[in-house]
């Protein structure tokens, strides 16, 4: 019989327990920063409505990056590629019966069609933190608190990675004074969003296709280089005052390129990256005051971001701040002497566990030198190792292998020092 290799699908990672016990390190300071503000977690269907998306998230991403498939039915559903509609969607499924304002956070998995490339994949994790039913520019900034105070839990410092921060409200302002109609601000806004992805004269090319004239791509290119402009809004004043109180001021910064690419964003906007741009965002998100409603649910003002896990990882190894963690739980390899003390092995194994203790047995018969090879080799810190003596005076050798020294101590004791 033929042997077919079959190749990892394009786009999707494994994760052999060396990148799972990262992964989980990195999932678990996430949820740490989230409970130590109050936030619970939450999860969704990997599944919705195609038309869940289409009533929200933009054009783009619904058209050109969802994973749309039809069940037997024929009703189009969609791999999320994010988690924010189907957060509205449950908000709006149980209005009046959730406690307001919800804090909610969830970690999971999220699928975008898009080209496979550095700090980008089809399959991705991402980490998702909501403020639901409080409309102050403060619930913006404990929002934005969390992400700071996430980086500071992982390593990252204000001279590595920057948040910054606009307001689509007052960008919209400052675009109707320059004339821009309403019916292109969304479009203009994209068009921002793609900024720093174009050359200058490409990008302007593509300003005058969406309609703009000479002298509004003119006066656009002025207030999207004026860095103080963002002194001129009260909620945007009021905000970074408020991430003053909160201690995370040296990680943030007013930039008027910011808007984010989601076409139900209303407010305040954030986007996290490094302070060198070599990388993609990092995390972003922002306001968004009628999201809820649009899916059913009562007219209530949300904020939030997602951070996906690739280009965190990224990060983080530019800086050396990614774990390289023993992904080996074992603690000590109870060895087998020879076939007729394999029972003795087995129960005192069974001991072991039952004290907690995180126990392989090592279960074929061979030389004791290829046993204690194999626990060195995979990092387990102590072998166990019951010989005729040990298992008539109910005594074990237990030999750390760090230091290479053993004792013969009793069963009983060696579980205590074990489970220490």
């Amino acid at each position: 019989m033929r042997k077919v290799k079959f190749p990892l699908t394009r786009g999707f990672r494994d994760f052999y327990p060396k990148q799972m016990i990262a992964r989980k390190w990195l999932f678990g300071k996430m949820r740490e920063v989230s409970r130590r503000f109050g936030y619970q977690e939450y999860e969704g269907p990997a599944l919705e409505s195609l038309a869940l998306y289409a009533a929200k998230s933009g054009e783009e991403l619904v058209k050109r990056q969802t994973f749309i498939l039809k069940d037997r039915s024929g009703k189009k559903l969609a791999l999320r590629p994010e988690l924010t509609p189907t957060l509205a969607r449950m908000v709006a499924q149980k209005q009046g019966e959730l406690v307001e304002p919800l804090r909610w956070f969830s970690i999971g998995p999220r699928w975008r069609y898009e080209t496979p490339q550095k700090g980008r994949a089809r399959e991705f994790y991402q980490w998702d933190v909501d403020l639901i039913g409080v409309e102050p520019a403060e619930a913006d900034a404990e929002v934005i608190a969390v992400a700071a105070e996430f980086f500071k839990s992982i390593g990252l410092l204000p001279k590595q990675v920057v948040i910054k921060i606009n307001n689509r409200r007052f960008l919209e302002q400052k675009l109707d004074l320059i004339e821009i109609p309403n019916n292109k601000i969304q479009a203009v806004f994209r068009a921002i969003d793609k900024k720093n992805k174009m050359a200058g004269n490409e990008w302007e090319t593509y300003l005058k296709e969406i309609g703009l004239n000479k002298l509004q791509i003119k006066d656009l290119w002025g207030i999207l280089k004026d860095k103080d402009f963002g002194g001129e809004s009260e909620e945007l004043t009021i905000l970074f005052s408020t991430l003053q109180d909160l201690g995370v001021a040296d990680y943030v910064e007013f930039d008027p390129t910011i808007v984010r690419g989601l076409d139900y964003y209303t407010g305040t906007v954030f986007e996290a990256q490094d302070k060198k741009g070599e990388f993609r965002a990092i995390l972003g998100g922002g306001r968004y005051d009628n999201l809820v409603e649009v899916v059913g649910g009562p007219a209530v003002g949300g904020v939030g971001f997602a951070c996906g896990d690739i280009v965190l990882e990224e990060v983080l190894k530019k800086f050396n701040f990614w774990p390289d963690l023993n992904p080996i739980p074992t603690k000590v390899l109870v060895t087998i002497f020879d076939e007729s003390l394999y029972r003795e092995a087995i129960q005192f194994s069974r001991h072991l566990r039952e004290a907690k203790i995180p126990t392989e047995l090592y279960l074929t018969p061979v030389k004791l030198d290829k046993q204690l090879k194999y626990a060195d080799k995979k990092g387990i810190p102590f072998v166990a190792i019951l010989g005729p003596n040990e298992a008539k005076n109910k005594t074990v050798t237990l030999k750390n292998l760090k230091t290479r020294k053993q004792q013969t101590i009793l069963q009983t004791k060696a579980i205590q020092k074990l489970a220490a």
